[in-house]
């Protein structure tokens, strides 16, 4: 009969496997997703040139109405406007408008959103009932519309688009945060929050919202370009950003109007706002596949 083998009381350290982390494993499947990567590196790199643009571009406002519009050329790369204006320089500073209407009504959304919700499916009974029902309302209500309202009661300004748009971008988010909260409030450290007598508001705030922070910013990222998309909108109806200042969106509508014989003036505004929207979009599907793997293999 064979003597038993001795085991060893510890391993060499090659062949102890590493641990890892959650987001180190969120951060590794993002990093697979070739799209969303992308998709950040334009986000980020536009970003970064809008800022920057004051540095190495010409005033947006400039004019030389002898000039006037003229084709790409080594002095304006991307030609000019039908007021000699660059036009490189009017898509740097228009994203910075783009986008911070984007992110600054998405933050609006979400804080609106992520209480809203959190509230309603934490109460739950008739509270949420009688919640649910005025967004399933305020559904119903054309949002182009209201916005349009609201700007045309209280003024055109870019402070009140952000407040405008972000006020109907919210309901979707609170139905999400609703059911992410339901699932939640029967957890064991809920129950133990109770036990230790904390308030509901405390509950809410210090429990449920940061566990539902992840689906927040995935919700957030994906937010972002329809925000972009309906100021855009109200942009060719005359209600968006008012000049001197431009967006991307002012942009599409300019050129739009001169396409037959300027249309340089409509395809470059119209490139950079495309494939901004595809980036946010790519950026907040490889979020959604890396924070919430199960979702992606469904």
């Amino acid at each position: 009969m064979a003597a038993p083998q001795s085991i060893p009381d510890t391993l060499p350290l090659e062949q102890i496997e590493q641990g890892t982390s959650l987001w180190k494993d969120a951060v590794r499947r993002f990093l697979k997703n070739k799209m969303a990567v992308f998709g950040l590196g334009f986000v980020v790199l536009l970003t970064l040139a809008a800022l920057a643009a004051p540095l190495f571009v010409k005033s947006f406002s400039a004019q030389n109405l002898a000039y006037g519009a003229q084709p790409p050329s080594s002095e304006h790369w991307l030609g000019t406007d039908v007021l000699g204006r660059d036009l490189l320089s009017r898509i740097l500073y228009g994203s910075r408008i783009s986008l911070a209407v984007g992110v600054c009504a998405t933050l609006v959304s979400l804080t609106i959103g992520v209480l809203y919700g959190a509230i309603s499916g934490y109460l739950g009974g008739k509270t949420d009932a009688v919640m649910m029902r005025i967004v399933d309302i305020l559904y119903a209500l054309p949002f182009t519309v209201f916005v349009i309202l609201l700007m045309v009661i209280f003024g055109r300004n870019i402070i009140l688009l952000f407040m405008a748009i972000g006020a109907v971008e919210w309901l979707t988010v609170a139905r999400i945060v609703r059911g992410q909260v339901l699932s939640l409030r029967k957890q064991e450290f809920i129950e133990a929050a109770i036990a230790l007598g904390l308030r509901k508001r405390a509950i809410i705030l210090r429990h449920l919202v940061p566990n539902v922070l992840g689906i927040t910013i995935i919700y957030a990222t994906l937010t972002v370009p329809s925000v972009m998309l309906l100021e855009a909108a109200l942009s060719f109806l005359g209600f968006g950003v008012q000049p001197p200042m431009s967006s991307l969106g002012v942009l599409i509508d300019e050129g739009a109007k001169t396409i037959e014989e300027f249309p340089w003036l409509l395809i470059f505004p119209g490139v950079v706002f495309s494939l901004t929207l595809f980036s946010l979009n790519f950026l907040g599907d490889g979020l959604r596949d890396a924070l919430d793997p199960k979702a992606a293999k469904d």
